[in-house]
């Protein structure tokens, strides 16, 4: 299948990213591409938004891993709890504390995306942040020792995966889904298009 925006001959398409979600929404769309996932420190700078901390480590991803006739495609997704950034949790403790705040009550999710394009000497970048809003239906403690016993929330920004089973949480979403799975796609086709253009 032919990619929905074309990379030119001698370009080389790479994912900085180690998600398996973006891997999956990028070959859906027909792209060809190495998998080179970024080794960065993401601790939150001390008063960073969650808007500018997901900015910044897009950026900072993309500009790791990118070389010469290349254009790097970076993500990174946080959880926006009333400005508190909730990331993966870091043990079926800290997934359940998560999912009890975000229980019954609307959050956004952010996901900063970097598109860097290296060719003829010169390297052009961009980024954006794209929020979805989501709220979640009331969830009690049998619900969420249920969820967190099933694994999804490992490694997931604020517990949860909107395409697997978290869905029955979900009672209200505007804006982009594929932004909440780990990459708003529209976005990031016009930004390649953008680069390749």
């Amino acid at each position: 299948m032919r990619p929905i925006v074309e990379i030119p001959d001698g370009i080389e398409l790479v994912l900085a990213s180690g998600s398996s979600r973006r891997r999956e929404l990028l070959a859906q769309l027909g792209f060809e591409f190495e998998v080179r996932p970024a080794d960065i420190d993401e601790t939150p700078r001390r008063g960073e938004t969650p808007i500018d901390y997901v900015r910044r480590l897009s950026f900072e991803k993309a500009a790791t891993v990118a070389g010469p006739d290349e254009v790097v495609i970076a993500a990174d997704t946080t959880i926006d709890v009333d400005g508190t950034i909730f990331e993966k949790p870091l043990d079926d403790d800290d997934a359940r504390r998560m999912l009890r705040a975000l229980s019954g009550r609307t959050h956004q999710c952010h996901t900063g995306v970097t598109v860097i394009e290296v060719g003829c000497g010169s390297e052009l970048a961009e980024s954006i942040v794209v929020t979805t809003t989501v709220t979640f239906a009331g969830l009690d403690d049998d619900t969420i020792d249920w969820y967190v016993a099933s694994g999804e929330s490992n490694g997931k920004a604020g517990a949860y995966a909107i395409q697997g089973a978290a869905s029955a949480f979900v009672i209200k979403l505007d804006g982009s889904i594929t932004n909440v799975i780990g990459l708003p796609v529209t976005e990031t086709l016009a930004m390649l298009g953008g680069a390749l253009g």
